[in-house]
């Protein structure tokens, strides 16, 4: 009699839950796959599909709606094309393509799509943003008055970075354009930046020796790899920087600063040029569609610093750009060009005869200026530009076989030590105070009695012998931002003890060569 009981109460319960079931209807657009091939899928069907939606196909595939047509639309396939075929259900979700965000994903290499590639664990963020957002208004911005130091001497000193600006790094293949941003991204070390590494279209090996880099220096712990190497699809391709954006601006609106790389644009513009031409749109000039400024212009317009009351943090943009033969005046580069804040041009000749960083000073320029820079670097840098524009016009002059004035020599003399104190190694960057100290000992001349392929060595010494017997100098640079009058003097102080240093052990050295052993 029990069991009979408790069967009767098992089943009262079972039509109570069916009684006070709510049914709902579930309803979602779909449409069929007529055609689908290279990256790109045709979809009959889908009327109220928007621009920019993503598409469920099945089986974890999605689409992006990309042209909108009268009885069809066309979508650029996120997955691998011959996992589809003609026929297939396409269905519209309402949204448009989000990636976790956070600080999950510091120290990790992903996909567009969020999904890892480094062999480490799932990413847990609970953060989502949208690849496409609008661009901060101008209300919501403040003034780029803050210095993004790059850790580069020739950078820092006449083509300051702020934060939240947008300067192109542009130039041939094979001189360097890579090496100057990843140095930067190194130099934010300690610094409380946030680094986002894009790589559109570059090779894996390349991918993987810049994450080596990273790993080697530590700066991978804030740095996170978006990456979509020429071996993915298109659309991959074109969504990488739009990804790097949106998990860049979830630290850009907490309140914190970061620096961006794109890497480069000019395979990005390829990559969508194709995506158009499959697409069936248009072209223009060199094939690409008429709107590929627009879609340049819509991605680095989301660099900004924001005003205080959003927080204050920064999103600074270094994009790259490939020239073919130095010509900056081909179509993607002068699209770049207008829409960025200035440009660091590397020259190939430059890279050839030993410059590095192959920094042209007469074409590379920064729009923000002295507004970016601190007032001792400003106060020593004022004439570097000049000194070394002079310098290069009164070098060719030379070339003739004319004879020279003791003033021509000495100008000569003192641009080519500047010329020498500028190159730099990869992946060492120069503290801000030591770039002051090397430029204030260059323009006053003080090393003019140093030959031209020594001044570098002698120039790390006397910093080496600064941090060993008077390193309050360089804290106090560092921490005042600030190079006063006194401090010059001292720095000039400090050289002539070190030179008299170096004097007397050079003769003590002579003296016991000449009296060694009989």
């Amino acid at each position: 009699m029990e069991t009979i009981s408790a069967y009767g109460e098992i089943a009262e319960e079972l039509k109570r839950q069916v009684r006070g079931y709510k049914f709902e209807n579930r309803l979602s657009d779909a449409g069929r796959v007529v055609a689908c091939g290279d990256g790109v899928l045709t979809v009959e069907g889908l009327p109220n599909v928007k621009n920019g939606e993503l598409l469920y196909i099945g089986r974890d595939k999605y689409a992006l709606a990309m042209n909108l047509e009268e009885y069809k639309i066309g979508a650029i396939l996120l997955a691998d094309s011959y996992e589809l075929s003609e026929g297939d259900i396409a269905y519209s979700t309402g949204k448009i393509v989000g990636v976790p965000v956070g600080d999950a994903l510091l120290g990790r290499v992903v996909n567009p799509l969020g999904v890892p590639l480094d062999g480490g664990k799932p990413i847990t963020s609970k953060k989502y943003r949208s690849v496409e957002a609008p661009a901060p208004a101008i209300f919501d911005r403040a003034n780029v008055n803050q210095p993004l130091l790059t850790g580069i001497k020739a950078i820092d000193s006449m083509i300051p970075v702020g934060k939240g600006q947008r300067e192109l790094i542009i130039g041939d293949r094979q001189t360097g354009k890579t090496a100057l941003a990843v140095d930067t991204i190194i130099n934010q070390k300690g610094k409380n930046v946030v680094c986002v590494y894009v790589a559109i279209g570059q090779k894996t090996s390349s991918v993987n020796s810049v994450i080596q880099t990273l790993k080697q220096y530590g700066a991978l712990d804030y740095t996170v790899v978006v990456c979509s190497t020429a071996s993915e699809s298109a659309p991959l391709q074109y969504i990488a920087p739009y990804t790097g954006t949106a998990i860049a601006e979830e630290f850009m609106y907490s309140g914190r600063d970061v620096l961006i790389v794109y890497d480069d644009l000019s395979k990005h513009a390829v990559a969508y040029r194709a995506i158009s031409l499959l697409l069936k749109r248009p072209s223009g000039r060199e094939a690409y569609p008429g709107d590929i400024f627009y879609i340049h212009s819509r991605l680095l317009e989301r660099s900004a610093r924001l005003s205080d009351k959003l927080g204050g943090g920064s999103l600074t943009a270094l994009p790259i750009i490939e020239t073919l033969a130095g010509d900056i005046s081909a179509y993607i580069p002068t699209n770049v060009i207008s829409i960025t804040d200035g440009q660091i041009y590397l020259e190939s000749e430059l890279f050839r005869s030993g410059v590095r960083p192959a920094v042209n000073v007469g074409l590379s320029v920064s729009r923000v200026g002295g507004a970016a820079q601190c007032k001792a670097m400003k106060k020593v840098s004022g004439k570097v530009r000049l000194d070394l524009a002079h310098y290069r016009e009164m070098a060719q002059f030379s070339q003739f076989g004319a004879e020279l004035d003791d003033s021509t020599k000495s100008i000569l003399g003192k641009g080519a030590r500047l010329t020498e104190i500028l190159k730099q190694n990869q992946a060492s960057p120069v503290s801000m105070s030591h770039t002051v100290i090397a430029l204030t000992v260059m323009m006053n001349d003080l090393f003019s009695d140093i030959p031209v392929r020594e001044v570098n060595a002698a120039m790390d010494n006397f910093l080496d012998f600064l941090e060993a017997n008077h390193p309050e100098l360089a804290a106090r640079i560092e921490e005042t931002q600030q190079l006063s009058d006194e401090d010059e003097q001292l720095i000039k102080e400090y050289l002539a003890v070190y030179k008299g240093n170096v004097t007397r052990i050079a003769e003590d050295r002579k003296a016991l060569q000449s009296g060694g052993p009989s």
